[in-house]
This record gives C-alpha cells, structure tokens and sequence, in this order.
C-alpha cells in the first residue's frame, strides 16, 4: 500500500472518533463529568504526544530554530483563525451545553470551519509521522483519537439542543473525518522527500497550533464539566501516552 493511502487511512480513522461520538450522544445520554473527564485524559495525551512525538523529534532532527519559529507561528496562526471562527459563530463548538444557541444563525459553517482548524494540524502530523519508515505515531493516533471523542460527543449534544437535526450533525462529522482523512493523505505525499529541517518545522506549526487549541478550547470546557479533576486526569493521560512512546525505552 502507498505511503500517502495507509497516510489517508490512518487520518480517516483518527478522526472517525467524532463520528462514533456524536453516535453516542444521539443514543445514550452520558453524564456531562464523564465527557468531560474523556476530554481532559485526552488532554494529557495531546500533550504528551505534542511535546516529545513532535517538539522533541523536531529538536533531535533539525535543532531547536525551527521548533522555536514554528511553534510561534502555528499558535498565532491558530489563536488568528479561532478568533475569526469564533466570532462568525463557533465560539462554543466543544461545548454540551444551550451554548451554540448563541450562533445558531449561520453557526452551522462556523462549527464545520472550527473543527477543521482543530484536526488538520492533528491529521497532517499523523501522516507526516509515517515518513520516518517506523509506522504510525501509535500516541499520536491515540492522542488524535481521545481529543476527538469527547469534542463528537460534547458538540453534538450542544447542537442537539441549539436544533440541529440527526443528519445535519452526521453529515458535519463524516465530512471533518473524510477532511481530515485527505489531510493525512495530502501531508505525507507533499512532503515525503522533505528535509529534517522542513519537517521538524511543519511538526512544530502544529505543535504551536494544537498545544493553543487545548488550552483556549478542551481545557476550559474540561474544568467547567469536570469540576476538580481535571488536572489529575490530564496528568494520567499524560503519564499514559509517555509510557506507550517510552514505556520499553524506546
């Protein structure tokens, strides 16, 4: 299989988690502190897997000039879009609550143009970490997966109760998947004969981008649903995704 597909498979997959999460919020009705304790776990593991998957590889490939030039330039870029997004409508994307009431004239693009914003950093670093010849980022994939869950799960029950229909919620998620899918694919058939430095440097934009988007849009919607567990549980995912990168001395 080429490269670029098992890429675009993988991405497709990683992000399927939004899918099966808006299936679980139309089936079950979970406890607002199980979602958001989903989220801040997955918190953990986005961290851990942006700090040594991604700034750390970077470093020990190219240095640390590119890490230190793209991260900046990821989190302006992300912290420049989320602003724009947010103000169209898509403040409360994440959120499970009558929050995405507030844009719900003309919200529906602007949460479909926020969730892209979020995954596509996320899908192009999974498809760029099959270059190296080793296979997939097993936490990456993991960390990709358990932020995805709970932001399925989380926007479809807020977007539920702002009035979206079954099938407008299905067909948003199916298509940030197939989209996030294509950026996986597309990430590891441009730049399969990049430069370490140029790869270090993609990684760290989306490191930038993605380390912004867990503190300006999970971490908030995990401690106000969670309400004191937060830390411990991103501190746990952490730990978890350290030990699945690192556990054999890897």
């Amino acid at each position: 299989m080429p490269i670029w597909l098992e890429a675009g498979l993988w991405g497709l997959a990683g992000a399927s988690s939004l899918v099966v999460g808006a299936a679980l919020a139309t089936l079950l009705k979970l406890p607002v502190r199980l979602v958001t304790g989903i989220m801040a776990f997955g918190c953990g593991v986005l961290i851990s897997a942006i700090a040594y998957d991604l700034i750390m590889e970077g470093f020990r490939s190219a240095g640390i000039q590119p890490i230190i030039l793209g991260a900046v330039a990821g989190s302006v870029a992300y912290t420049v879009a989320n602003w724009l997004v947010s103000r169209s409508g898509a403040r409360h994307r994440k959120r499970s609550g009558g929050q995405q009431q507030d844009g719900s004239q003309g919200g529906g693009m602007a949460i479909a143009i926020g969730s892209l914003l979020d995954g596509i950093p996320e899908s192009v670093v999974l498809g760029v970490s099959l270059l190296g010849g080793s296979g997939v980022s097993l936490p990456m994939f993991a960390a990709i997966f358990l932020s995805n869950l709970p932001e399925g799960l989380s926007s479809a029950v807020g977007m539920l109760k702002a009035g979206r229909s079954r099938t407008y919620i299905f067909g948003l998620w199916i298509g940030i998947a197939v989209a996030s899918g294509l950026a996986s694919l597309l990430g590891a058939a441009l730049l399969g004969d990049a430069a370490p430095a140029v790869l270090a440097t993609v990684n760290a934009v989306a490191a930038g981008a993605l380390l912004t988007m867990v503190a300006d849009t999970m971490i908030p919607e995990a401690v106000e649903g969670e309400r004191g567990g937060t830390g411990f549980l991103v501190v746990i995912g952490l730990l978890v995704a350290f030990g699945l990168s690192h556990g054999t001395g890897g």
